[in-house]
């Protein structure tokens, strides 16, 4: 189609300075449309179909809207179903929703799109598929019997039938339905293969089981032939992991479970970890006493490797696989309803983020039409039409739909007028925009026009009336306006260059000439961000002279963040104009940043950094400062050991040293001037340093007998800090005074506090006991040999069920063992010799008291005053968090130096406590309670040097660990 255009500009004076009208952007214009192509508003979803449907039919549903109306059609597997040409006894079209009349799988299963076409273009909807559902039943045949030592581990195999979905539900019958066996510690169905799972079978496991799944999806349930379990004699066996998650891909923002499950005797216990972190998720759920590890709203930073571990008295057993998280597509940049000049370039994009990186592909007007970008050189007419951009990877696709609409049309101004009145300023730069909206593009001669006319240098000899006249082959428009020139604003007073201490004040001058018929503004701004007076009032202040604002920039308490180009602009509606200043603080220094550990060894790392700006001081020296696993709060951190032991203000790596191995560390720097200790960089990832053997013993190592040649050793455990090593134990070693031989034995258990060993040699001693009791009178019976002890709780124990002791004749003294805290026992005595037992006694009633909490003293503030002396105190817990513990009596407070096992212990019965403040070394503060039932848990906290802390500086501490850890 041949175009001629024509944009003049007539002027009624000279235009010997002006430069040209030249180069710009398009306009485009039509009349006002009220037609559109066709938007989804309802689009067919997958369905699973079944034959026990009482329907016999499936509706896929679909609703567009456009303007005119559209019009529908289906495909199935990119075959278009004939629903108009021929008359189908299945297909049938209500609206735009397709019906299937009883559904045939041979037939009808397949990938549904809807089609949804008006005048202007056409749509495809998202893929449906049509899937029949099942479940089959289990074969016939009879399961063979499961036979197992009593205390081994079983595995019933479940081998469920063919079906879809494959997402189905496992439970297990036991002996008749529907008498469903409920999974605990020992026993386990797993939801991935459906098979039974019981670590240690008990004699009242035997019996007969039958798998049962259920696919909620279609309603149904199938259920096996009956698999006889049969138990014989006990015995003990290691933890053994049996059911193992694999490497698994979960979807973001969704759920996922992990499983684990092991058999052994004892029953193990199942411990979660990620693996590089010190806890799980916090989203994260363990349910099925430990089997099962639930993440909930999975993110990419949940992305890791995850450990299980089953621990039992006899072994452990660990199992690692990864977790990776991805995502469906999800639009970042997606297509708008255009409509463009014909002729004119255009580009179409769309971006989609996802994981894997979703794959992008066109259509136009439902067939496809490319992938990538879209680009038009030069729009026709017939590239007028309905686009779809789809992204798609493995986890789903989506759709974004737009009308790309081609338009010629005359020119017009009614919306983008010449401005009537136009301003410039006297040697100034003039721009006079002429935007008239045509299609297509108008042209003349070579040259490509803007529609604007630019003068440099402008003076009163351009002023005049300006006339933009635009033709196409269309039509063509003129419009007009009025130039004036007014004086320029020039800057007469910049501010200048200044250097001030922080808290000081300072004043930036700025003063303007500009044109007396014209208002002006004074604007500031730092490092080119517009200054807010009203939001910063506190540091900046306009200087006010008669009211009027006189340029003047006040600041007030100057800190470092004020530091940088102040710019003042003088502008009025016609020009502006700009002149900077910088200004320089001193005060302490800036962060270093980059802390990174370069170097990890078992007591030592290479820590790298690098510098922070000086504030104009320079920096004398940096602090490295470490925080590990046992941190009191977010913001305990403290002084580590570096080599070389001073750091000076050219530093950027030092070695942190005297550090724990097998301990969870992360760092941080801060520098030094004159002035003082600046701000602490951000914290480097947390790494762990590398296990060594550990060096440290348990303590309070003892020993007694105890009932039937019981030989019982007690000790403290170590503390976790210094464990050093992932699998921490200890070998017990023990022997008669007269041997020469020792026995050992292996305890994986870190936390363990007593080893009982039993040999029917050891004699126990007249000292081991305690509780007493009334001697029968001796002389009515000389056979007596000993005395049977009985004691049982009132309420809950059965008497035959009792625990009893003899206790020689000679004796009238004895100690109950393995007692329950806060309970109510009866206790009888009856005398023993050869021809047996003889009647009881009066029962005994007695209380057991109520054990220490479980939980420390709960928050522990500590002030100086004086520089001589600390005041400590810390909070009761609440009696309500008790239950059936004991209430403190009174509190042991222990001062001790740092190394040290021992120290002064003060007693107190109010909760708090002051003592004199040491003046060097480390310290270490304990706070335990006592109860009725004996010694609480300890609170500890550490002391590093001489405190420094004003009696208005609190520094609040909480730690959350129980026993004697730290």
């Amino acid at each position: 189609m041949a175009v001629t255009a024509l944009v003049l500009l007539v002027l009624s004076s000279s235009l010997s300075h002006t430069e040209a009208v030249l180069f710009g952007e398009p306009r485009i214009f039509g009349d006002d449309a009220t037609g559109y192509g066709p938007i989804f508003e309802e689009e067919p979803l997958d369905i699973v179909y079944t034959k026990e449907s009482p329907d016999r039919l499936i509706s896929m549903n679909c609703r567009a809207r456009a303007n005119p109306a559209p019009t529908y059609r289906w495909r199935r597997d990119n075959w278009e179903i004939k629903l108009m040409e021929l008359p189908n006894e299945h297909y049938s079209l209500v609206g735009g929703n397709l019906i299937i009349n009883n559904p045939e799988e041979k037939k009808h299963a397949g990938t549904y799109v809807c089609v949804a076409k008006n005048v202007y273009g056409t749509v495809i909807s998202k893929e449906a598929k049509v899937k029949f559902g099942y479940l089959e039943e289990f074969p016939d045949e009879e399961r063979d019997p499961v036979t197992v030592k009593e205390g081994q581990g079983a595995v019933l195999l479940c081998a469920p039938p063919k079906r879809w979905p494959t997402e189905v539900t496992f439970r297990w019958i036991y002996n008749e339905f529907p008498v469903f066996l409920h999974p605990d510690k020992r026993r386990f169905v797993s939801q991935s293969t459906g098979n039974l799972y019981i670590s240690k079978v008990e004699a009242s496991d035997a019996g007969n089981y039958s798998c049962y799944v259920f696919n909620p999806q279609i309603g149904k349930g199938v259920y096996s032939k009956f698999i006889p379990l049969i138990s014989t004699e006990e015995s003990e066996y290691k933890a053994d992991l049996v059911v193992k998650f694999p490497d698994t891909t979960a979807m973001l923002n969704y759920n996922v479970t992990l499983e684990c499950f092991a058999l052994g005797n004892p029953a193990p216990h199942i411990v979660w970890r990620k693996i590089g972190a010190t806890d799980l998720p916090a989203s994260a759920q363990v349910s099925m006493s430990g089997a099962l590890l639930h993440l909930y709203n999975v993110q990419y930073e949940d992305s890791a490797g995850y450990e299980c571990e089953a621990i039992n008295q006899k072994w452990q057993d660990w199992h690692q696989a990864w977790l990776y998280v991805e995502a469906a597509p999800e639009w970042a940049v997606t297509i708008n309803n255009t409509q463009k000049d014909v002729g004119s370039e255009h580009t179409m994009s769309c971006v989609a983020n996802g994981k894997p990186g979703p794959y992008i592909r066109w259509l136009k007007d439902g067939y496809s039409y490319g992938k990538g970008e879209l680009k038009f050189s030069s729009l026709t007419f017939e590239d007028s039409g309905m686009y779809q951009c789809i992204a798609e990877n493995y986890w789903g696709i989506i759709y974004a739909s737009a009308e790309l609409r081609v338009i010629a049309c005359a020119p017009t101004f009614e919306l983008n007028p010449v401005k009537k009145y136009l301003l410039g300023a006297n040697n100034g730069r003039v721009v006079i925009e002429c935007k008239p909206r045509a299609a297509p593009r108008p042209r003349i001669s070579l040259w490509e026009f803007d529609f604007n006319v630019k003068i440099l240098n402008a003076t009163r000899n351009d002023e005049g009336v300006y006339t933009c006249l635009a033709e196409n082959d269309r039509g063509k428009a003129n419009s007009t306006g009025t130039l004036t020139i007014t004086e320029a604003t020039q800057i007469t007073v910049a501010p200048e260059d200044t250097q001030v201490m922080v808290g000081e004040e300072v004043h930036l001058q700025c003063q303007a000439s500009f044109d007396p018929s014209l208002d002006i503004t004074f604007i500031w701004s730092l490092d080119f961000r517009v200054i807010d007076f009203y939001l910063e009032w506190k540091h900046y202040e306009r200087i006010m002279v008669g009211g009027i604002d006189s340029g003047e920039l006040k600041i007030m308490n100057v800190q470092l963040r004020h530091e940088g180009r102040y710019t003042c602009t003088a502008q009025t509606v016609v020009d502006n104009v700009t002149a900077s200043a910088d200004l320089k603080v001193k005060g302490l220094p800036a962060p270093p940043g980059g802390v990174r550990v370069e170097e990890i060894r078992d007591t030592s790392v290479k820590l790298v950094w690098n510098r922070g700006a000086d504030h104009g001081n320079p920096i004398l020296g940096y602090t490295i400062q470490t925080r590990d696993v046992y941190a009191l709060t977010e913001v305990d951190w403290r002084d580590a050991s570096t080599s070389p032991t001073a750091l000076d203000g050219m530093s950027v790596m030092a070695d942190v040293v005297d550090l724990y191995p097998w301990m969870e560390y992360e760092f941080r720097v801060y520098a030094t001037n004159e002035f003082g200790d600046g701000e602490a960089s951000i914290p480097s990832m947390k790494i762990k340093t590398w296990d060594a053997v550990p060096v440290v013993a348990p303590t309070n190592v003892g020993g007694y007998g105890g009932k039937d040649g019981e030989l019982i050793i007690t000790w403290t455990p170590v503390q976790p800090q210094y464990f050093y090593g992932k699998k921490f134990g200890y070998v017990v070693a023990f022997k008669p005074h007269d041997d020469v031989d020792w026995w050992y034995e292996t305890i994986s258990d870190p936390e363990t506090r007593r080893y009982v060993h039993r040999d029917s040699s050891f004699r126990v001693k007249s000292n081991d006991f305690q509780f007493w009791f009334k001697l029968i009178d001796t002389c009515s019976d000389q056979s007596r040999l000993s005395d049977q002890v009985k004691y049982w709780r009132k309420y809950d124990d059965t008497e035959p069920g009792a625990n009893r002791i003899f206790v020689p004749a000679s004796m009238n003294q004895t100690r109950l063992e393995n007692m329950l805290p806060d309970s109510h026992y009866l206790i009888e005595v009856r005398a023993y010799n050869g021809a047996g037992v003889g009647p009881p006694s009066e029962h005994c009633e007695m209380f057991t008291k109520r054990a220490p909490p479980s939980v420390a003293p709960q928050m522990w503030r500590y002030i100086s005053y004086s520089g001589k002396w600390l005041y400590v105190w810390w909070h009761h817990i609440s009696y309500d968090w008790f239950g059936n513990e004991s209430f403190p009596l009174y509190y042991k407070v222990m001062f001790r130096k740092t190394g040290y096992i021992t120290g002064p212990i003060y007693m107190t019965g109010w909760h708090f406590i002051d003592f004199p403040m040491p003046q060097v070394g480390d310290y270490e503060l304990e706070v335990r309670g006592r109860y009725e039932g004996g010694d609480g848990p300890i609170r500890k906290i550490r002391l590093q040097g001489k405190p420094t802390l004003s009696l208005a500086a609190m520094l609040l501490l909480a730690l959350c660990i129980v026993g004697l850890g730290i």
